[in-house]
């Protein structure tokens, strides 16, 4: 289906509309801005107060002032580039008006001397005498009415003045077409929003502040399509990922049952119902597509292996990946006991296997002896072929690609999918960027699983934490110093991981181990190796050691100019320690004084360990595409929705969008019809082709 043709102006170029040259369509590029339409959605972030006055004594400058004056005498500049004045005199006063790099004719015909104008700018004090320099408006005073006594003001980039933005908005607004309204008229009616163009015309029009508010209905309108728009994207990736025909995959339960008998504690509620939500979906005939969204040690491995064995019991196979052959390795590891417990073939396939012993994984996994198989992206490659793959498990998903996903999509006949990631997402930001998925929440830590003590410590008692540490080795407990920098930088003062090691290395002997990204795997592997197998009491890390690693004896987590790190980042350092069974302590070394953010995140941290609230907290603070990285996420670049604002709107979006779809999957009712049409203004036609691939 090609662009409904009523939408057409609002896609022409940008150089179509009054006052745009291709030097002004380049500056409103830096705006994100190449079409009309986009101007229709570049709202003004501000207004600015042009009621008339008497007089410049009525005001406090500096201001925008709107007077009527007498022009008087002109003086040119006596030096060139200098400024050109002239004098003007309202009811009290007479002051200044100044331009620079403007013809002199041109100034004598806008400025006549001995007529009366009516003019509109920033007044200032320049050596005591008021001057309004280029005002933003000249008219005569049969003219005055055309002046509102709001304006507003957009944002602007190099290159772009508010007249030039005002002019080509308002040339944008007279191609705005008649279109059939898409939101659902019993929720617009509840709502108390205006119609689309209305809307847009209130918000390009403000009259008071108060219409500026995000929360004014014309706003709200215009936002809820954004984010409409993009949840029925969304919701049609997930029909299309759903319609593709999966497998149904019953187990008996015969070898869950095995594993649960052989742990020495209970699985939580959360657990249990996570379990339940993902073996309903595997029954189902369609594929599955869900997210798996637990926090540091609330116990997703287990959920994950629950999950592999119904691909099993039903007489498939499944397969776990990591981003890491390190994590790779320790999935195997915390896998292996349970599989044994279950009679359960589990084999590792990462890219060091080679020859003879590959050869034999690879007979394994094709004539289906091997069950379940764990692996990094070695998994992906062309000679790895299952007898019947099932189920694949994703780790840390943000660390795979929806390519990557697809490809081993590609692997077995229609892989029901499991993500699992163990950075808590917000709810806004979970429903924005993985609408497409279903998503399971483990919000309980198991039983057994420690409080780790947290506490802020100033860089300035350095010599003190290194003797405490000094005692915690000779006990026998094993600590993680953590960096930010791998060597010394010229530009910033941080602590390196190299330096830092030296100094440790000194004080405590070879009991301290090195690790950061720019080792050659080999190396960072066996650094690790001497870590998990207690060889060293302190691995001095860069954050290589953020995601996954496990190690029950280590209780101490060191986190050097901790100021320096992201929320969300210090609470996955911190999750690194408190897996066994004594008492951990979480230590951010930071160095005084504190700026205001860098306080709150560490007080943040200090003062909970709930990840869901820490993550709402970093988004609050950081705003959405900070949190995830725009460009991997996927994320959309709304211009009037606000996902740390209006979670609520969003979460209205996507049960409407889910509604709409069900109703009508291909989008032919007259609703359906116009959804289309917002999809289109807002860019998200890559929906209109998903509808076509039913």
């Amino acid at each position: 289906m090609s662009r409904p043709e009523a939408l057409f102006p609002l896609f022409a170029e940008l150089e179509t509309l009054p006052g745009v040259g291709p030097k002004a369509a380049q500056a409103f590029e830096t705006l994100g801005v190449t079409r009309p339409k986009d101007l229709l959605y570049t709202l003004p972030h501000s207004g600015m107060d042009r009621t008339r006055r008497a007089s410049v004594r009525d005001v406090a400058p500096p201001t925008t002032l709107t007077v009527e004056v007498e022009v008087g005498a002109h003086f040119p500049p006596r030096r060139k580039g200098g400024p050109y004045r002239v004098v003007v005199r309202d009811d009290r006063l007479e002051f200044m008006v100044v331009f620079f790099h403007a013809r002199a004719d041109y100034l004598q015909k806008l400025l006549p001397t001995g007529q009366r104008r009516l003019i509109s700018g920033k007044v200032e004090l320049f050596d005591g005498v008021a001057q309004m320099v280029h005002p933003d408006h000249v008219l005569r005073p049969e003219e005055a009415a055309e002046l509102p006594a709001y304006g507003p003001v957009y944002p602007l980039a190099a290159g772009l003045t508010q007249k030039v933005v005002a002019k080509a908005v308002a040339g944008a607004m007279t191609r705005v077409p008649p279109l059939a309204e898409w939101i659902d008229p019993a929720l617009k009616a509840r709502e108390g929003w205006p119609d689309w163009a209305a809307a847009l015309a209130e918000v390009h029009a403000p009259e008071t502040a108060a219409a500026l508010a995000q929360t004014h209905p014309a706003r709200v309108r215009l936002a809820y399509d954004e984010l409409f728009a993009h949840q029925v994207t969304l919701a049609l990736a997930r029909a299309s990922i759903r319609r593709g025909k999966g497998v149904v995959t019953v187990g008996d339960g015969a070898l869950r049952a095995k594993v649960l008998a052989s742990l020495p504690y209970a699985p939580t509620g959360a657990q249990t119902r996570a379990i339940g939500e993902i073996a309903a979906d595997m029954a189902q005939p369609l594929r599955m597509n869900r997210l798996l969204q637990g926090d540091v040690g609330s116990g997703k491995t287990l959920v994950a292996f629950q999950a592999l064995l119904v691909a099993v019991e039903a007489g498939g196979q499944g397969v776990m990946m990591a981003p890491t052959e390190i994590l790779a390795r320790q999935h195997y590891e915390g896998l292996e006991p349970l599989a044994r417990a279950a009679g359960v073939s589990l084999v590792l396939l990462t890219g060091r296997d080679k020859g003879a012993d590959r050869a034999a994984k690879l007979a394994a996994l094709a004539d289906g002896r091997a069950q379940v198989l764990v692996g990094t992206h070695a998994v992906f490659q062309k000679d790895v072929h299952f007898h019947d793959l099932r189920l694949a498990v994703v780790d840390e998903q943000h660390r795979f690609g929806v390519a990557q996903r697809m490809e081993l999509g590609a692997k077995g006949e229609a892989v029901d999918v499991l993500v699992m990631t163990a950075t808590p997402i917000p709810r806004s930001l979970a429903l924005a960027t993985h609408g497409d998925m279903d998503v399971s929440v483990l919000d309980e830590k198991p039983a057994g699983r420690k409080p780790i003590r947290t506490a802020m410590v100033s860089d300035e008692r350095l010599d003190e934490v290194v003797e405490h540490l000094r005692k915690a080795v000779v006990e026998g407990r094993q600590a993680y110093w953590v960096c930010p920098l791998v060597e010394d930088s010229e530009v910033v003062d941080y602590a390196s991981a190299e330096a830092r090691f030296r100094t440790l290395r000194a004080a405590l002997g070879d009991r301290v181990g090195l690790v950061h990204g720019q080792m050659p795997p080999a190396d960072k592997d066996a650094a690790m190796g001497r870590f998990v197998a207690g060889e060293t009491s302190v691995l001095v890390a860069t954050t290589v050691i953020e995601v996954g690693v496990n190690v029950p004896n280590a209780t101490i987590m060191l986190i050097e100019r901790a100021e320096t790190f992201g929320l969300a980042q210090l609470h996955q350092l911190r999750g690194r320690v408190g897996r066994g069974d004594a008492a951990s302590t979480c230590l951010l070394l930071y160095q005084a004084p504190l700026n205001e953010s860098g306080a709150r995140r560490l007080t943040t941290i200090r003062d909970t360990e709930d990840g869901f609230r820490i993550a709402e907290e970093d988004l609050a603070m950081r705003g959405a595409g900070d949190l995830i990285g725009t460009a991997q996420s996927g994320l959309p670049r709304f211009r009037v929705a606000d996902l740390e604002r209006q979670g609520a709107l969003l979460a209205l979006a996507q049960s409407d969008a889910r509604k709409l779809l069900h109703d009508d999957p291909a989008l032919t009712t007259t609703r359906g019809q116009a959804v289309r049409a917002l999809l289109w203004l807002l860019d998200q036609d890559r929906a209109i082709l998903l509808i076509g691939v039913g």
